[in-house]
């Protein structure tokens, strides 16, 4: 990791830090909830080994970047505006996305407002359609209440501080260790008042052989600087998106952007009430016009670009080196 360099750059009113290493054409790789660009350490290293210049920031109020203090800060076009702006400051005008659970979103957006901007979208965990919530007859959070309940952890995080306390009930180590090891299939659910099987029912003693003590150190390291307020604001701008991107109602991606999508076969995303459907018949590629491949990874659970990252970092070469 020591051969990985670190930076600052001033994007969109905020400075963020940024970790890259390599030359060549760029991959930006987006990480997701509650995570870091160290998320992409070991696509870092792989992809700068053949030739690209990878390139990961924490993003807006996450790690080292800056946290501005309102939820309202953390909008679709805030998050977006962030990445092209750290595009700009690369001096390119295209270059390739990998993104991940929020990063993943922010990569479809960015693909959606953007698509000049995108060489190429490899998309990890998180499809199209269902999370970007432009049924205009319902809300996103709303949509997801109806289809999982109050107690799912998306309505949860709703309300501000509410899942800051009981998050700050365990120790941050613990709940580190229980988000990034979960293997749970069914949807997340947090009732109110206790901590409940949150993000992983059943945590093992000892760490999967893909995470160690050091990982989990960095994680906590930072996160107990930052908490977890700025984090969970995106989830507070679910409803707000929905309404900001109204113009875009019926928009898919643009055939401009070929895509590749990559999931794990227990990952808690894919195991969602219709989420196989969409993406394997006909919903997902009437959206995006341009995907390329459909990627399961069996037995990989919800952060494969860790659990399975040689794999991850195959499937993601693979795709940029035909462009």
């Amino acid at each position: 990791m020591e051969t990985i360099s670190h930076r600052t750059v001033e994007v969109n009113g905020i400075k963020m830090h940024v970790a890259e290493k390599g030359e060549g054409p760029v991959v930006l790789f987006l990480h997701g909830f509650p995570e870091l660009w160290y998320s992409w350490r070991h696509q870092i290293l792989g992809l700068s080994s053949l030739g690209y210049r990878a390139i990961a920031p924490d993003l807006r109020g996450y790690g080292d970047t800056e946290a501005p203090s309102l939820i309202m800060s953390y909008t679709c076009f805030h998050l977006v505006g962030d990445v092209v702006a750290l595009i700009d400051s690369l001096g390119v005008e295209k270059v390739f996305v990998v993104g991940h659970d929020w990063g993943a979103i922010i990569g479809w957006y960015l693909c959606l407002f953007r698509p000049e901007r995108v060489k190429g979208y490899v998309c990890l965990s998180v499809p199209f359609r269902p999370f970007l919530g432009r049924d205009p007859k319902v809300k996103t959070v709303d949509a997801f209440r109806d289809a999982c309940g109050d107690d799912f952890y998306i309505c949860r995080f709703q309300e501000p501080g509410k899942m800051e306390a009981e998050f700050g009930r365990v120790d941050t180590a613990y709940l580190f260790k229980n988000i990034l090891t979960t293997r749970l299939t069914e949807a997340p659910v947090f009732p109110k008042g206790e901590y409940g099987n949150g993000f992983n029912p059943n945590p093992q003693d000892t760490l999967p052989s893909w995470l160690s003590e050091k990982d989990i150190a960095y994680y906590v390291s930072k996160f107990e600087k930052t908490g977890l307020t700025c984090a969970l604001n995106y989830y507070r701008n679910l409803n707000l998106n929905w309404e900001l991107t109204a113009p875009w109602t019926g928009v898919g991606i643009s055939n401009n952007v070929p895509v590749k999508f990559i999931i794990g076969s227990v990952d808690l995303v894919y195991n969602f009430p219709g989420m196989k459907e969409y993406i394997h018949n006909g919903g997902f590629k009437k959206d995006v016009p341009n995907l390329e491949e459909v990627v399961v990874q069996e037995g990989v659970a919800h952060f494969n670009n860790q659990e399975a990252a040689e794999d991850v970092n195959k499937h993601i070469y693979q795709f940029i080196n035909k462009f």
